[in-house]
């Protein structure tokens, strides 16, 4: 057995067998606050009245992740890999969950879903976010296109940045500098500096929050060529949001937030380049919250304008914009009977500038009076939860399309519960359908000769079912079996020109979980499993069959913790475009290694308000590639601080 593997799989039996070999302990705190879910219904419901599979990442969690970049906090969820996050910073982020791609998942920030039309995929750029300024994220797994709208297909990541204080002011600074360097340089220079500035509070009946991040990082180049240069990264996010808390029942905020990077990127696989690229978001919305008696009213909106630019021997710059709003009406009736009637809108359009065959000039390739176009959702969703312990979660949706017309989506998600004494034991089921609608790019794209006018919506169809275990609120075991059908699936043709292949697609596959508080919570245990059967799939890049993740944290002392953390990937495929097959004009397939990386963590509080913390990652110094051609980090070292008053 690959010793990577065998590493994993010895740190899952540890957990495991620590987990049952406790005896219960009659002297656990019994007053713990109650878990609770809300991606799939929007009402805070306990966990053990969800049918669906929930992971959360808190705020707890998070702030042990200063200085790491959101796909690399997401890459550690049961069936999330987030491919890039282990590379050059400034690296392309290919999100992979249950077999899906990036236009399979939604991304919602603060109850609004984002996206970039112009891009490929019309799917947002995590690049663009920072961990410093998120207070939670709860990922919502299986097709969810009854609540969140067209590519709810595998997942949904909604994301919650901080809050404000209750007190008039409040301050936080974080800092921390690290090395970005690969298995072959380690020098331990400084190269990455990543800060936080915020200031927050509550006046009377105002609240307010306005914050500011930035990180630069160099020192490793994004192709792994010999001699080459190394490709900076550097970013910034400033968010601000005045809000009024006009009495008990009615509350409302504004926000806005500027997003920026720039990255220098290479020309190709194993291929050292002076490229660079620019990004920028400009957001502003609004959140409004009418209370009435079992029930409660919410608008909420945004409108985005964003910018992407390349300056390569391809240069282009693409410039979109999008409005999205969702209205939702919530409804109790006796904690029986939860039910949301809403409606989810978004207009979308982009215009791209190009050089055409034979100008040296940038030009207008697609027209944003073309390339646009708009939805609107009303939808229903009910959930029943019993005294008995079954549970019952379903709705439907009705997706207006001003290209497509209308589609219909609906979910059935049944569970029950057993409760014995402080444990329960609970089966789920569950069967939904989501589309998802082909982006602007993939339609309308002339510039690189991919569009196409004529594609069709893709499908899909998931099936679930799965058993979850919760011991005392210590410990939590949960096994779920997936599978996926999809049709109209979008790939390109020899031509790269988007089409959609006639064949269904189906992939399936099983994901474990497993945590555990032990020790009067001193030590706590987490790992996961995951398993999906990419033989069936056609494109299958880049994707690993097995996923290992497993964590082990210890509270050395009431001021310092500690942690380590492991993941396993098992080889994949990638595509080698300097290699093209002379007939198909087709890229080679080429077979990147397992690989394991084992990260350390460890923090001091100093004073009560003051806090330092250090970092060893990929501590083997592990040599090996999540793109082919391309580097990765090797073993790295960061520290930095946590101040608060």
């Amino acid at each position: 057995m690959n010793k990577n593997l065998f590493f994993g799989v010895t740190f899952l039996m540890l957990g495991s067998s620590v987990t049952y070999s406790q005896d219960q302990q009659t002297e656990e705190k019994m007053n713990e606050l109650e878990e609770v879910v809300i991606s799939d219904s929007k009402f805070k419901l306990k966990r053990e009245q969800s049918g669906k599979v929930i992971t959360k990442i808190s705020a707890e969690e998070l702030e042990r992740s200063q200085g790491q970049s959101v796909a690399t906090v997401l890459t550690r969820v049961a069936g999330v890999f987030i491919n890039g996050s282990g590379s050059a910073a400034g690296q392309n982020l290919g999100v992979y969950i249950r077999g899906g791609r990036n236009r399979q998942v939604v991304i919602r920030v603060d109850g609004v879903t984002v996206s970039d039309p112009s891009s490929s995929n019309g799917d947002f750029d995590l690049r663009l976010l920072s961990v410093n300024q998120i207070e939670g994220i709860e990922i919502l797994k299986g097709a969810s296109s009854t609540l969140y709208g067209s590519g709810a297909a595998a997942a949904v990541i909604n994301i919650t940045t901080k809050a404000e204080s209750k007190k008039a002011i409040a301050a936080n600074f974080q800092s921390s500098i690290g090395t970005n360097q690969s298995q072959d340089d380690q020098d331990y220079d400084i190269n990455e500096f990543v800060n936080l500035a915020s200031v927050n509070g509550t006046i009377g009946k105002v609240n307010y929050v306005a914050s500011f991040g930035n990180q630069f990082t160099d020192g490793l180049s994004a192709a792994e060529a010999d001699n080459a240069e190394s490709d900076a990264f550097s970013k910034f996010n400033v968010y601000a949001k005045l809000g009024y808390q006009w009495s008990k029942n009615f509350k409302f905020h504004f926000f806005g937030n500027l997003d920026q990077f720039k990255n220098e990127f290479d020309a190709a696989a194993g291929v050292d380049g002076d490229n660079r690229f620019n990004s920028r978001q400009l957001r502003g919305g609004t959140f409004w919250e009418a209370k009435y008696p079992n029930g409660s009213f919410t608008f909420v909106d945004s409108y985005a304008l964003l910018e992407r630019e390349f300056d390569s021997n391809f240069p282009s710059r693409y410039e979109s914009k999008v409005y999205t709003f969702d209205a939702y009406n919530k409804y109790n009736i006796n904690n029986t009977f939860y039910t949301v009637v809403g409606a989810n809108g978004s207009y979308s359009d982009f215009n791209l500038f190009s050089i055409p065959f034979g100008s040296e000039d940038l030009e207008q390739t697609i027209n944003d009076n073309e390339a646009d176009f708009d939805i609107i959702d009303p939808y229903v969703n009910l959930v029943y939860t019993s005294k008995f312990g079954l549970n019952i979660n379903g709705g439907a949706r009705l997706n207006i399309h001003s290209a497509y017309g209308n589609h219909l989506v609906y979910n059935f998600n049944p569970s029950f519960t057993y409760t014995f004494g402080s444990n329960y034991i609970k089966a789920l089921a569950s069967y939904s359908t989501a589309y998802i609608t082909p982006s602007l790019f993939q339609l309308y794209d002339v510039a690189f000769s991919s569009g196409n006018p004529d594609l069709e919506p893709e499908e899909s169809t998931t099936i679930e079912g799965g058993i979850e275990l919760s011991h005392e609120k210590r410990a939590m075991i949960s096994v779920v079996y997936f599978n996926r059908k999809l049709e109209n699936f979008i790939a390109s043709d020899n031509n790269f020109r988007n089409i959609n292949i006639e064949e269904d697609v189906e992939v399936d596959g099983i994901e474990t979980e497993i945590s555990a508080k032990l020790l009067d919570d001193k030590l706590t245990i987490n790992g996961n499993y995951t398993y999906t059967n990419i033989d069936k799939l056609e494109n299958n890049i880049r994707l690993a069959e097995h996923m290992i993740n497993a964590g082990i944290g210890y509270q050395l002392s009431k001021k310092t913790y500690t942690s380590l953390n492991y993941q396993f990937n098992t080889e994949r495929g990638d595509n080698d475009f300097g290699n093209l097959d002379p007939v198909t004009f087709k890229p080679t397939r080429v077979t990147l290694d397992s690989y394991g990386v084992l990260d350390f963590y460890i923090s001091h509080q100093v004073m009560k308000n003051f806090s330092v913390y250090a970092a060893i990652n990929n501590i083997t110094n592990e040599d090996y590639q999540e793109i082919f051609g391309f580097s990765t980090r090797g073993r790295n070292a960061r520290i930095g601080f946590n101040l608060e008053f």
